[in-house]
């Protein structure tokens, strides 16, 4: 069997093209596992891993455990909110004293960027990044190609475009390294206040005209606005917002061409996106979310792989 060319998933920039293909050839097998009336699997029986979530995180979380538990994995969940971080114990003194219970893997979230890098400098598991601040969410954007290319064929040639607040999130960050790596081409669109300043040198076109962007593109990934990590305001308000950069039906109406349109959630409905949109034969959001498991189960499955040797 094939296998990846790392020992931890801290990014997509870390990872080759092929590590990428691999993932996608073990997620369709692992779909079509969970699409069967017994959806476990054995593949990890004997391997323990530790959820680390150090923010909060309905979604992402839930869908580890998900796919941790379809592969039979001993799953131990550690919620940093009522932990012993809040009373000052450190990262480090953390993960050790949960790596002293014989943890093979942590799939750990974190506000700061470079935590899950630095965590696999010193402790010895396989470690995979959930989010770190708005720096990587790397199993974000495989599962967000992978569905792209089980709707359009392939990536290589077709237009993406990432709609929205792009300063804040890790989704965009690693989805343009992926999108790159898999040969698509790639904009961003949003307010300029929401579009860090160089991000061209990452080899993407900037638009500031939703339309415009929208009739260039055979995909629209919508993004939610962060205000979470907003210390400032970045527009005058959400209805203005709305008008300029929410995806509406009577706006993708007008297009020409037939979009694809994608959110990573959770959906501030009647802000980036309207409901009619979202729940369209246009979005594809749910399916997202199935894939999202099939992906981390790949990943999962492939790294432990490379524990055993």
């Amino acid at each position: 069997m094939s296998k990846l060319s790392v020992s931890h998933l801290l990014g997509i920039k870390y990872l080759t093209t092929s590590d990428i293909e691999l993932i996608f050839e073990t997620a369709s097998h692992f779909k079509e596992v969970i699409n069967r009336p017994i959806k476990k699997v054995p593949s990890l029986r004997d391997v323990t891993i530790a959820n680390l979530f150090f923010e909060n995180s309905t979604r992402t979380k839930l869908s580890f455990e998900l796919a941790q538990k379809r592969l039979s994995a001993d799953v131990i969940n550690f919620s940093a909110s009522n932990s012993s971080v809040k009373k000052g114990e450190s990262l480090i003194d953390t993960v050790n004293n949960i790596l002293s219970m014989k943890v093979d893997m942590v799939v750990m979230r974190h506000p700061n960027p470079g935590a899950a890098m630095f965590l696999s400098k010193h402790v010895d598991a396989s470690i995979v990044n959930a989010g770190d601040g708005a720096h990587e969410h790397p199993t974000q954007a495989l599962l967000d190609c992978f569905s792209i290319r089980e709707k359009l064929g392939d990536i290589a040639g077709k237009k993406v475009v990432i709609v929205g607040d792009i300063l804040h999130s890790r989704v965009a960050l690693s989805n343009i390294f992926a999108l790159k790596k898999l040969g698509a081409e790639v904009m961003v669109c949003g307010p300029l206040t929401l579009i860090p300043k160089h991000i061209e040198s990452l080899g993407v076109t900037v638009e500031t005209n939703l339309q415009k962007a929208l009739q260039w593109a055979d995909v629209a990934n919508v993004l939610r606005v962060q205000f979470e990590r907003m210390r400032t305001s970045f527009f005058p308000s959400n209805r203005e917002y709305a008008m300029q950069y929410g995806i509406t039906k009577q706006l993708v109406e007008q297009l020409d061409n037939d979009l694809l349109i994608m959110h990573p959630g959770p959906i501030n409905r009647g802000v980036e996106i309207s409901s009619d949109v979202a729940d369209s034969e246009h979005a594809i959001i749910l399916d997202q979310v199935e894939n999202g498991v099939a992906v981390r189960m790949a990943i999962l499955y492939l790294l432990a792989s490379k524990i055993e040797q």
